[in-house]
């Protein structure tokens, strides 16, 4: 095995994990904390937690429809096509799922103007389609939010071995 040269120690890329899993848990406490304390805000029902209070304007919506879309495998598979093709691979690449994104858009808001009060589509499903075909759904969306949270850990952790060296097993249990 040809010896590798990285760009930081293995104790780098453990200190990156564990540091920013440590900043972000007390980021979060924080911010919870100044929320109900400062700004009287409800923490107490998971209906006002998992809706915002249905406070949310349409710039946050949009960042966050943004973020959703934007997975690990996106962002190294754009650099990797602006690597190999230039400037207008990441463009011909992003153009691609414009398309969806637009259509996700449509649907969510004639969705929220037919079910205003739903917090996930399932609930929809369920009141449109029954039982079965809501416990269908359960398992479909289950197993896709296992696949996509495998991949983003290890999108995170092959991006942090590359760096340091570090195992990428050991990242994927590491990374929060």
């Amino acid at each position: 095995m040809i010896p590798r040269n990285y760009s930081l120690t293995q104790g780098d890329g453990y200190g990156i994990i564990v540091g920013f899993g440590a900043l972000f848990a007390v980021g979060m406490v924080a911010a919870t904390f100044c929320l109900k304390r400062y700004l009287g805000e409800p923490i107490d029902s998971s209906e006002g937690f998992s809706t915002a209070h249905r406070t949310v304007k349409t710039g946050l919506i949009a960042s966050a429809v943004v973020s959703s879309w934007t997975w690990a495998a996106t962002l190294l598979q754009s650099s990797s096509v602006a690597y190999l093709y230039g400037i207008s691979g990441p463009f011909w690449y992003a153009s691609g799922a414009t398309i969806q994104i637009i259509l996700f858009c449509i649907i969510a808001i004639e969705l929220k103007r037919r079910a205003p009060f739903a917090h996930t589509f399932l609930e929809v499903i369920h009141a449109r389609y029954g039982q079965i075909v809501h416990m269908v759904y359960i398992i479909f969306c289950l197993c896709t939010n296992i696949l996509v949270t495998s991949m983003l850990l290890t999108g995170g952790s092959a991006v942090v071995h590359s760096l340091s060296g570090m195992h990428i097993a050991a990242a994927c249990f590491l990374l929060p």
